[in-house]
């Protein structure tokens, strides 16, 4: 049976010194390696402070706003030159405005065949009584889908800008006041509340009646989303992200923004590809006048709203807390 060591005989032993060198307590180049302190040399220090000091001053020289000559000629060329350009810009504006043509002039370029055909052959081709629905949602869906895609992706660049992300420090910082996210407002408030549960219902009823009879007085996708998106803010507004998220998150909103623009872009894709004016398809116009009737108008108008009510309420959250 094998004593143990003392621990002075034991550092003695290869496995001592083995050990020491694993662990760093002993340095293998001390009594070994022949070491010589090198002493600074004063002047050397003295060059050294001195030459710091030079460039602090030549720093000083050159950044000095003030006082530097070339930056104070360039700026007087820079604000010459803005106010010529300015003025210039001006007199282009005026001349431009003077040359415009008489407002209401029958022979104006707005008044061409474009616009003559929408309110002559509008109801015919489109099936809405609404114009300016038909102009939107049939003659020119192309350019919606267009602004609605402009929504989604100005929803992003907000989101990658403002977004907190759950693992950042920031976040963590903020995780107590995190817990009730109505942190700094008044904390269930009973006449926002109340008046909340009497209005929302109402403001969404509403939102969707504009959506759905967009085709056949004023209104549509853009406005009835509008009114949507401010029902939602209210609720958030008076019962919080807790419960408004069991039915509203990021993750919805994402998928009914890709199924709306989807749905849009599927729905119109025979007139995309053909490039001719209100090519036939085996979708009926209806009657006029029905609620059912505009071909697509009243599936696109849809897809509008679900776009804008989504995009209102995301940019709302994005602002307020960054992120759902």
């Amino acid at each position: 049976m094998s004593r143990k060591l003392p621990k002075e005989e034991y550092d003695k032993t290869l496995s001592g010194k083995f050990e020491k060198w694993l662990s760093g307590s002993k340095d293998p180049y001390v009594g070994h390696v022949e070491m010589q302190k090198q002493s600074i040399d004063p002047e050397y220090e003295k060059l050294k402070k001195q030459n710091l000091k030079e460039k602090k001053e030549i720093r000083e020289r050159i950044y000095d706003l003030e006082n530097n000559s070339k930056i104070r000629k360039f700026r007087k060329i820079y604000r010459g030159f803005s106010i010529l350009f300015c003025l210039f810009l001006v007199a282009m504006l005026l001349f431009a405005v003077a040359d415009l043509p008489p407002f209401g002039n029958a022979d104006n370029p707005v008044n061409n065949e474009v616009s003559a055909r929408y309110i002559e052959k509008g109801l015919q081709e489109t099936g809405a009584v609404n114009i300016v629905t038909g102009m939107i949602l049939d003659y020119r869906a192309f350019d919606t889908l267009g602004e609605s895609h402009v929504l989604f992706i100005a929803t992003c660049t907000v989101l990658i800008l403002l977004r907190v992300d759950k693992n950042s420090k920031k976040r963590k910082e903020e995780s107590d006041a995190e817990i009730d996210d109505r942190h700094f407002e008044p904390k269930n408030d009973l006449i926002l509340q109340s008046a909340a549960r009497f209005l929302v219902p109402l403001i969404i009823i509403f939102g969707v009646y504009i959506i759905l009879c967009g085709h056949l007085g004023p209104g549509g996708g853009f406005s009835g989303g509008a009114v949507i998106g401010a029902g939602l803010i209210l609720y958030l507004n008076a019962f919080g992200f807790e419960k408004t998220e069991r039915f509203f998150t990021a993750k919805t909103y994402k998928w009914m923004s890709f199924g709306a623009l989807f749905c849009y872009a599927a729905a119109k894709s025979y007139s995309f590809y053909t490039g001719a004016n209100h090519i036939e398809s085996i979708i009926p116009l209806g009657v006029p006048g029905a609620i059912i009737s505009s071909g697509l108008i009243l599936i696109l108008n849809i897809c509008v709203g679900v776009v804008v009510s989504g995009t209102m309420y995301a940019f709302y959250v994005m602002f307020r807390k960054g992120g759902f």
